[in-house]
């Protein structure tokens, strides 16, 4: 007898580590997911600058294109989505004039200063409404500006890396809105560019393209890629293309306001709600408004979060004492260490060495020094769950009424430890998972689009049906 046609949907669902292609297939009311390819992403040191290797990427996207191509799914749409704020450039023949910067670089060290020298931080937050951070684009481009790059001359339009895979899967060029608000460069209110800070900046008013929302068909395989990767005319769809975005559609939960903490490299914590909060109390807790699937915003601060275990897990594989999560995390529920340290200091950014950048930090500030990894893990991560709680605190001060639970979503809603810790902190429910939030809301985006699903409320519906969150409540 022969197999059912599955009509599938695919996530290329990029990392600051990895990138995976995912598909989905929706039956009887539920997602189902399959993980197609998974590939490795780095960051690349290449004279004075730390680059994403682009063209390495998309081959990598193409790859695993092609496998689901030789599965013989009939896919339906291709989603993408990535992290946010980083960019590339093309000139007026579409090309790519050069890798993308990742935002670990050190090229937009002290232009928060330069930039608030030509315009007023007040206004300027009341009009974007985002959180000022270093890595953001706006920086970005003022930096490449002081130094007089040469490509801001030629470029004819500047895609975020989403943008980017779908304009060399498509060839049609245009900015998503949910990406494009990491940007500090679009009007809250409007959803559209703020050409008052572009203007403000000096910068090419031509680089700023159409902004598309999730839901949008972006464009179609082109006949070459089509054909190599024997998929055929396939939709490129428009998601939530920040993996922040996707991953919020995907909150399985029903309270308003969704309170979500989409835990990985970074943690992202916040609430989503119907219109930004521009107030100046928001803006000195340093929150943003960034976009959100159909029409949301999602109002949340930036915190640094798994990166410094990630890090100091990588150092220590190097040095041959690689650590299994399963073991070490355990072995950090029962050590004692009272260490707090501020997780978000520049320090931590990106040192050449994190365990000698944390014990550097504790000596400086006369607090204990973790004198084992599993000290070491457990004050990461007690650290973690306190920059939590000071989050909720200046959250809740913003809202009419305080969180009631927590959402956790995304690979960081594994750590058992972190999970139980936080809830300590804040003093209400954790409800963790799914730890594939954004590749579900990638594909039920697509699936929206294609009219299979009527809306969000229907979206979180089927994620409820398709996975049960663990809970966590504060310990007495």
């Amino acid at each position: 007898m022969k197999d059912t046609i599955k009509h599938t949907y695919l996530a290329a669902d990029f990392g600051g580590g990895s990138g995976r292609i995912i598909a989905g297939f929706l039956l009887n009311d539920r997602l189902e997911l399959e993980e197609i390819y998974r590939f490795s992403n780095r960051q690349v040191k290449l004279g004075n600058h730390i680059y994403w290797d682009f063209p390495a990427l998309f081959e990598d996207m193409k790859t695993g294109l092609k496998l689901a191509a030789q599965k013989g799914y009939a896919v339906k749409g291709i989603g993408i989505d990535t992290w946010g704020v980083d960019f590339g450039l093309i000139d007026k023949h579409g090309n790519l004039l050069g890798n993308p910067v990742c935002y670990r670089d050190a090229r937009t060290e002290g232009m928060p200063a330069e930039v608030f020298k030509c315009m007023d931080e007040h206004r300027h937050y009341a009009e974007t409404g985002i959180q000022v951070m270093p890595i953001n684009t706006l920086f970005q481009l003022y930096s490449m500006k002081q130094n007089q790059d040469a490509q801001l001359e030629v470029a004819r339009q500047l895609l975020f890396m989403p943008d980017l895979f779908s304009y060399f899967l498509t060839g049609v060029a245009n900015n998503e809105y949910c990406i494009a608000s990491t940007s500090e460069l679009l009007n809250a209110k409007s959803r559209n560019w703020s050409f008052d800070t572009i203007h403000s900046l000096g910068l090419p008013e031509h680089l700023f393209g159409k902004i598309i929302l999730p839901g949008t068909i972006r464009g179609t395989l082109k006949e070459d890629i089509a054909r190599e990767t024997g998929l055929g005319a396939v939709d490129v769809i428009a998601v939530g293309s920040h993996d922040t975005a996707s991953a919020v559609a995907a909150v399985p939960a029903a309270e308003s306001p969704i309170a979500f903490l989409s835990s990985g490299t970074w943690s992202l914590l916040g609430v989503e709600v119907d219109e930004p909060i521009l107030t100046e109390e928001a803006r000195k807790a340093q929150f943003t408004n960034e976009g959100g699937v159909d029409g949301k915003i999602r109002f949340l601060q930036n915190i640094t979060g798994l990166w410094i275990l990630q890090r100091l897990m990588s150092e220590w594989k190097a040095c041959g004492e690689e650590q299994d999560y399963d073991i070490i995390i355990p072995q950090a529920a029962e050590a004692e260490i009272d260490t707090i340290i501020p997780v978000d200091d520049t320090i931590f950014m990106n040192p050449e060495n994190m365990e000698n950048a944390l014990i550097h930090y504790c000596r400086n500030h006369a607090l204990q020094i973790p004198q084992n990894k599993a000290e070491t893990v457990r004050c990461v991560l007690q650290s973690l769950a306190f920059r939590y709680r000071l989050a909720v605190e200046q959250l809740n001060r913003c809202l009419p009424a305080p969180i009631r639970q927590l959402n956790i979503i995304g690979g960081g809603s594994q750590n058992k430890l972190l999970n139980q810790l936080t809830a300590d902190e804040l003093g209400i429910p954790v409800y963790a998972g799914p730890v594939e939030a954004t590749a579900m809301g990638n594909i039920l985006t697509q699936a929206m689009a294609k009219g299979e699903i009527a809306n969000l409320r229907e979206l979180r519906e089927i994620v409820t049906r398709s996975v049960t969150p663990q809970v966590y409540y504060p310990k007495k």
